[in-house]
C-alpha cells in the first residue's frame, strides 16, 4: 500500500541549481530523458475520423490517419496558450503549433508532465507580437528525478487527484443542467410542485414595487470614503448573494452622491457594461447603498423578493436584448426594469419554487467549494511530492 512519509532531516537532502531535494534524487534537463521534442505537422484536421488532431488551443478537429501513437506531453507553442500543457495517449494528431515531448523509457511521462505543470511554462514565453516557447528552451529545463518507482507512483497519485477534479467538474455541470432545466420548468408554469394549481398573473415590476439606482460620492473627496456605510460597484453584481462588500462610504459621501441606502432582500440588477455585468441579477442580503449602475428592486408583499430573484437571472439573456442602443449593446434604466413583466403564482408557491431552486443552489455551492479545496490540495500535494519533501514508498 502506497504511504505518505514525511522527510524532515536537512541531511537528508542536497543543494542544487532547482533548489533543495533528496539526496537520493538527480538533476538532469528535460533533453535527457526525452526521445523527442519536436512541432508536429501543418494542418488543422476536419471533422471526420475518430482520432483526435490537437493545436494551441486544445482539439480543433479529428482525423482518419493519426501519425502518433502512445504517451506524449503537448506544450502549446505559439499564440495566446503559448506553454499551455496537456497529456494524451491512444492515437493523435498534432499541428505545428504544438510541441510533442515524448518520454524515453528511462523516466515516467505522467511524472515528467507534473514537473513540467509546476514549473508554469507560461514564464518563458517570449515576444509580444506572436507569444513563443521553442523545444529547445523545454529540452534545457532541469527536472528533479527520483528512482523510476517513485516516479511511478508520484504520477499515479496526482492523475488520482485530477480524475477526482475531473468528475467533481462533470457532477457539477450536471447539477448546472438540472437546475437550470427545473428554472425552465418550474418559472414558467410548465411544471407545477405537488399540492399547487391555478392560474398565474402576469404583472409588471412597477406594478408590484418601486426600484432606483443609486449612486458615486465625489472619488477627489476623501471625507467622503472609509466610512460604515456598505458601498457596492457593480463589478460585485457577480457574488449573487451579497453579503459584504469592499467599498465603504461616509454619511457625508451618501448625502453628497445619489447613492441610498436599501433593505435587504432587494433585487438588483446590473445596467451597464459590454461584459457580463449587465443584466447580471444579485440579491443583496444586507443594508448596503449601491454605485448608479445598478439597479434595486424593493421588496414587498406582493411578491417573494428570492423568487423574482430567480425569475430575472433566468432571464439573464433576455434583460441583455431589453438593453438601449442597437442590438442591445447599450444599458438598461429603471424604465425598462420597471416594464419587465413577471408571471406570478400565489406567494405560497412562489416561495417554494424559490425554496426548490435554492436547494439547488446550496448543493452547487457545496460541490464547487469541494472541487476548490481538491485543487487546494493538490496544489500542495504537487510541492510537496515534487520536490521530496514527502515520499511515497
Amino acid at each position: 500500500m502506497t504511504q505518505l512519509v514525511e522527510v524532515p532531516q536537512q541531511d537528508a537532502f542536497q543543494q542544487t541549481e532547482i533548489g533543495s531535494i533528496p539526496a537520493d534524487w538527480s538533476v538532469q534537463p528535460l533533453g535527457s530523458v526525452a526521445t523527442a521534442v519536436a512541432s508536429g505537422r501543418s494542418g488543422s484536421g476536419s471533422a471526420q475520423g475518430g482520432f483526435p488532431v490537437h493545436g494551441s488551443t486544445g482539439v480543433i478537429g479529428y482525423t482518419e490517419f493519426p501519425e502518433y501513437s502512445g504517451d506524449a506531453i503537448l506544450v502549446a507553442r505559439v499564440g495566446a496558450n503559448a506553454g499551455k500543457l496537456s497529456f494524451v495517449s491512444g492515437r493523435y494528431g498534432i499541428t505545428d503549433n504544438t510541441i510533442q515531448v515524448r518520454i524515453g523509457g528511462g523516466a515516467v511521462a505522467a511524472f515528467v508532465y507534473r514537473q513540467l505543470e509546476a514549473k508554469r511554462l507560461n514564464r518563458f514565453v517570449f515576444g509580444s507580437g506572436q507569444p513563443l516557447i521553442t523545444g529547445s528552451q523545454l529540452k534545457s529545463l532541469p527536472l528533479a528525478f527520483p528512482s523510476f518507482e517513485e516516479q511511478r507512483e508520484i504520477g499515479t497519485t496526482l492523475n488520482d487527484v485530477d480524475a477526482l477534479l475531473a468528475g467533481l467538474d462533470r457532477l457539477i455541470a450536471k447539477k448546472r443542467d438540472l437546475k437550470h432545466a427545473a428554472m425552465q420548468q418550474l418559472l414558467t408554469g410548465r411544471t407545477r410542485l405537488p399540492g399547487f394549481e391555478g392560474k398565474w398573473k402576469i404583472k409588471r415590476i412597477g406594478d408590484l414595487t418601486d426600484c432606483t439606482a443609486g449612486g458615486t460620492p465625489s472619488t477627489g473627496v476623501s471625507e467622503y470614503w472609509g466610512g460604515s456605510i456598505r458601498w457596492m460597484n457593480s463589478g460585485e453584481i457577480h457574488l449573487k448573494r451579497v453579503q459584504e462588500v469592499e467599498g465603504r462610504i461616509t454619511e457625508a459621501g451618501l448625502h453628497s452622491s445619489s447613492a441610498k441606502l436599501i433593505p435587504p432582500k432587494c433585487v438588483l440588477v446590473g445596467l451597464a457594461g459590454q461584459g457580463r455585468t449587465r443584466g447580471t441579477v444579485a440579491m443583496n442580503l444586507v443594508e448596503l447603498c449601491t454605485n448608479q449602475s445598478i439597479a434595486a428592486i424593493f421588496p414587498s408583499f406582493e411578491f417573494v423578493s428570492d423568487y423574482l430573484y430567480y425569475n430575472l437571472d433566468f432571464r439573464y439573456e433576455e434583460l441583455r436584448e431589453m438593453s438601449t442602443g442597437g442590438g442591445g449593446r447599450g444599458g438598461l434604466n429603471l424604465t425598462i426594469i420597471k416594464a419587465i413583466p413577471i408571471p406570478l403564482p400565489s406567494l405560497e408557491e412562489q416561495t417554494a419554487i424559490a425554496s426548490a431552486l435554492s436547494d439547488a443552489d446550496d448543493e452547487l455551492t457545496t460541490l464547487e467549494m469541494r472541487r476548490d479545496k481538491t485543487r487546494a490540495l493538490k496544489q500542495a500535494m504537487m510541492h510537496e511530492l515534487l520536490t521530496g519533501r514527502i515520499r511515497l514508498i
